[in-house]
């Protein structure tokens, strides 16, 4: 897992997505998403998930006020943003569906990331445990740095012994990527 200690603009998304052409370059089936800012004027305004093949939806937005969302339901929020739960779970969760199979031999699944807004969706929250309890699959995911409430699912995912932790800062997320690499690499050939 990478963890961030800013999880904003530290570049986290950048350094998965490069893991992830790495990955593929060498042979090894890579699926999964990663969240990226969505900016209007040079303000951002939200973020959306975006799937390894180019499949996109709200994850996001920013919305003056409180109130109930346009399906009747209390909306979700982080901060300024109003999460989309049900835009998120319709492009993320069928990506989970196949990922725990043996069917297409050992790759790696990307999970960009483990935070508050994803949280929103239990399904994800067991999507994402079964994942990590699938045998044929190596997760790179990221999660943030605790600060204030710990978030359930993030101090259990920080907490396995099958997962290693680096912690992304902009001074070192240029070198970290071979780490990384050597890391996914060992789990593919482990499993092999």
């Amino acid at each position: 897992m990478l963890r961030c200690k800013d999880t904003l603009g530290v570049g986290k998304t950048t350094l998965v997505q490069k893991a992830c052409e790495a990955v593929a370059s060498s042979g090894a089936p890579v699926e999964g998403f990663y969240t990226e800012e969505v900016r209007e004027g040079g303000r951002r305004v939200g973020f959306d998930v975006v799937t390894l093949t180019g499949e996109r939806g709200h994850l996001s937005r920013t919305r003056d006020g409180a109130g109930v969302s346009r399906h009747g339901r209390q909306e979700c929020k982080v901060g300024q943003y109003v999460v989309d739960v049900p835009s998120f779970e319709n492009l993320a969760l069928p990506l989970f569906r196949n990922v725990g199979s043996a069917a297409g031999g050992r790759r790696v699944f990307v999970i960009d990331e483990i935070g508050k807004m994803e949280l929103f969706s239990e399904p994800f929250v067991r999507a994402v445990r079964q994942t990590l309890d699938a045998a044929a699959c190596t997760v790179l995911g990221t999660i943030p740095v605790p600060k204030g409430r710990p978030l359930g699912l993030v101090e259990e995912v920080r907490g396995r012994r099958d997962v290693k932790v680096f912690t992304v800062t902009k001074e070192n997320r240029n070198v970290l990527l071979q780490d990384v690499l050597t890391t996914l690499q060992e789990c593919l050939k482990a499993s092999a």
